[in-house]
């Protein structure tokens, strides 16, 4: 993988350059010391990953990634000094496109592979996810031998809207969540594909936006009306058969953690009152199967058009399995979804 680095401090590029090389498999394709330096040496030369520094002279590191993923896109990790002191420009930047966040590693007496061990998990996450979608080759597999079994329990369970998002998601979670009122008649639940590290900063950053009650989902919660729930681990967040969340760490294989699908097709067995979910923008195709099993399962699915996508991958995977009854710009989502839940 190569891999570009982008810092405008000596030691924290040399630190980064380390640990990228501590892999074999990674070499430092270039380095810059500003956002506007790394946006024209993406243009010239884009890399696998870029390692996006936050606060630096010129250009900082969120404008930079609004004007890679507009001119030159790829996966770019945004690394700072501290994810939660930064975590409004962290969100900046993951609603331009940027894949995940990590605090710099710092190196001190350490070996530089275990010290840098959380930034080369991200790396091989990127990696990986790149792999997985250069290995389809064909339509998406169909899910027609999978149909959804009809849940059982209490029918009177309360309207939820299930959301799933990637790339640029929570600048379109934002976009939604803050046009609902403090009375919103609906459970949300929200897996937003990011680092553990950061779930709580997002979390914080949508309480802050938002009228509704923010919060990261734990295991044994209920979905409660104007509560929304993020998913805040690794791990697949799944309604379990009593209506309740849990994480489970199947499917292992998954790229894509936690995983839009794995809510997705659990709430497609375990929650008995259709109700309304959502892919917003992403690389990939994680969720549309899962979009797909609740819609023949009687919920209303939604899908974020190409122009208010960052990344349009996830939304037209969904619209290529007719998946979505709905292909809606972002900005219309939050008054259709309140349409549908009663508000």
């Amino acid at each position: 993988m190569r891999v570009a680095i982008v810092n405008d401090q000596r030691l924290a590029t040399e630190a980064l350059r380390r640990v990228v090389l501590s892999d074999p498999s990674h070499t430092v394709a270039w380095t810059a010391v500003d956002g506007e330096e790394a946006v024209k040496m993406c243009r010239q030369d884009t890399p696998d990953a870029i390692l996006m520094d936050l606060v630096m002279p010129v250009m900082n590191g969120a404008e930079a990634t609004r004007h890679i993923m507009q001119q030159s896109p790829c996966p770019v990790l945004v690394v700072t000094a501290t994810v939660a002191g930064n975590y409004s420009l962290v969100c900046e930047a993951l609603g331009h496109g940027a894949y995940d966040a990590v605090c710099t590693p710092s190196l001190g007496d350490r070996p530089v592979a275990e010290a840098g061990a959380k930034l080369l998990a991200r790396l091989a996450s990127v990696d990986q996810v790149s792999r997985h979608l250069g290995a389809r080759t064909g339509p998406p597999k169909s899910a027609t031998e999978d149909v959804p079994r009809r849940a059982s329990g209490d029918a009177s369970r309360v309207p939820l809207v299930a959301i799933g998002a990637s790339t640029g998601g929570p600048q379109a979670l934002d976009r939604v969540l803050s046009q609902w009122p403090a009375g919103f008649p609906a459970a949300v639940i929200v897996v937003q594909h990011i680092g553990v590290d950061f779930a709580d900063s997002l979390a914080q950053w949508l309480r802050d936006r938002s009228q509704l009650s923010v919060k990261l989902a734990v295991h044994g919660d209920s979905p409660r009306p104007g509560t929304v729930l993020i998913a805040a681990t690794n791990d697949h967040l799944v309604m379990a058969p009593n209506g309740t969340l849990a994480y489970r760490r199947d499917p292992v294989e998954c790229p894509y953690r936690p995983s839009v699908d794995a809510l997705f097709l659990s709430l497609a067995n375990h929650w008995p009152r259709p109700s309304v979910a959502v892919v917003l923008t992403g690389i990939g195709r994680d969720g549309a199967k899962g979009l797909l099993k609740l819609r023949r399962a009687g919920w209303h699915t939604i899908a974020q058009d190409k122009s208010s996508s960052v990344v349009f991958g996830m939304p037209q995977a969904a619209a290529e399995l007719d998946a979505a009854a709905r292909v809606l710009p972002v900005d219309k989502m939050a008054s259709h979804i309140a349409d549908r839940v009663g508000l």
